[in-house]
């Protein structure tokens, strides 16, 4: 299993098991996770099913594996769209780890791709992101639209500010 994965899922089996805060040791752990800063998203499937999704846009921690570790916990017990992950659904998960690069601003939609770039859309104080490459999302506009949802701005509203970023994912 993949290292950044791996570490996704033991933090998320021993926090639902125990409430303890899973640290892993240097072994465990790629150079990168341990020397670099970088937002990370977690992703919890379920039968095919999102069963939480949460991550940070940019760096919050001192390393891209204690960032995995927030997120994982995050991820799994406070995702607002469902409720926390249960003991018993531990075997049935299927996690994914996104890190994302830098984002780069963009003048127009026409500068993305939604296989390759993730998008982030703000709007004065409000601010959405969704990651590239989702099931369902086929199309530039509804990728936007999905992101002005998540970010409470008017999916009609043009006068937003976009950015873009890579991921690199691992599954």
């Amino acid at each position: 299993m993949d290292k950044y994965v791996q570490l996704a899922k033991n933090t998320i089996d021993l926090y639902i098991r125990s409430g303890e805060i899973y640290s892993p040791s240097d072994d465990e752990l790629t150079d990168d996770m341990k020397e670099k800063r970088a937002g990370a998203f977690v992703s919890i499937h379920k039968g095919g099913d999102l069963r939480g999704c949460i991550g940070t846009i940019a760096p919050t921690t001192e390393s891209i594996a204690k960032e995995i570790v927030s997120n994982a916990i995050a991820a799994s017990t406070r995702d607002p769209r469902f409720p926390a992950i249960r003991p018993d659904e531990l075997k049935e998960l299927e996690i994914n780890v996104d890190v994302l690069g830098e984002a780069e601003r963009i003048s127009s939609p026409s500068e993305l791709d939604v296989k390759r770039y993730g998008v982030i859309v703000e709007k004065g104080y409000k601010r959405g992101l969704l990651l590239p490459d989702l099931d369902g999302v086929d199309s530039i506009e509804l990728q936007i639209a999905i992101a002005k949802q998540k970010a409470g701005i008017d999916i009609y509203d043009t006068d937003v500010r976009l950015s873009r970023f890579e991921v690199t994912r691992h599954v």
